[in-house]
């Protein structure tokens, strides 16, 4: 898929991974639309030229639907998909309060996970509308797992089990999808310079940094996008997750 005359919805596209994806894909021709809840930041963004925004809410089945519409009356259909929408949720199993909030480990799962399938099969209904190249290619799925589906960290459980399931979701889906002619892989990211991690300060960063085997340094948001692009644009690439990590493994 040549990612010039790419169409492509980015979930969680107002900020961090997914701001840094929509503005790197729409910088290469591909025309964007951003789904996310932030308003604001999302029409801020949509100030970029090849850029487009819908309010969604990705657990939500009416509002994908509607942003999916928006999505094909804006670029005149859609042919990939970049699922960046997501939050992080730190508890223990068992806290000094009790055990951990039921309500926010459903909601961890339901944002994560449930929202990025949501999303996923949606578009793929709109992908299987397209004309296949000569690949018999009609789309693309790229969902972002993490390394903490593999490594997760103690108050890790919601988080680290929600992107498990997205990292689940690689092999199965490319199978189910196959046959119609859409791919799809999942990109397990680790520890990233988006404004969560800002947020810690610039000494926490660089502790966390100095667990990276190499480059020993945070991981650029634009770096994400290109394994995104590279995604989009490998033919031969389906049913896979790829750690982009620097070789990092949490303790």
């Amino acid at each position: 898929m040549d990612i010039a005359s790419a169409k492509v919805i980015v979930t969680g596209g107002a900020s961090g991974l997914g701001a840094a994806t929509a503005t790197y894909l729409a910088g290469a021709g591909a025309a964007v639309t951003i789904f996310d809840r932030d308003a604001a930041k999302g029409v801020e963004m949509a100030t970029t030229p090849g850029i487009s925004f819908a309010e969604v809410d990705v657990t939500s089945e009416d509002s994908v639907a509607a942003g999916v519409a928006h999505a094909v009356a804006q670029m005149g259909g859609i042919s990939a998909v970049v699922n960046c929408a997501g939050i992080v949720t730190g508890a223990k199993t068992v806290g000094s309060k009790g055990p951990f909030p039921l309500d926010a480990f459903q909601r961890t799962i339901d944002i994560n996970l449930v929202g990025a399938f949501n999303v996923a099969r949606m578009a793929a209904v709109e992908m299987s509308k397209n004309d296949p190249n000569e690949d018999g290619e009609r789309g693309v799925i790229v969902n972002t797992a993490s390394i903490a589906a593999f490594d997760g960290q103690k108050g890790q459980a919601a988080y680290s089990a929600s992107k498990a399931g997205v990292a689940g979701l690689s092999l199965p889906m490319a199978r189910d999808m196959g046959a119609i002619g859409i791919r799809v892989n999942a990109i397990a990211p680790g520890l990233f310079l988006t404004p969560m991690l800002e947020s810690l300060g610039p000494e926490m960063m660089a502790e966390l940094a100095s667990d990276v085997i190499f480059p020993r340094r945070l991981g650029n948001p634009q770096e994400f996008a290109r394994l995104a692009r590279f995604m989009i644009e490998m033919p031969y690439l389906n049913g896979e997750t790829i750690r982009l990590d620097g070789a990092l493994r949490l303790p």
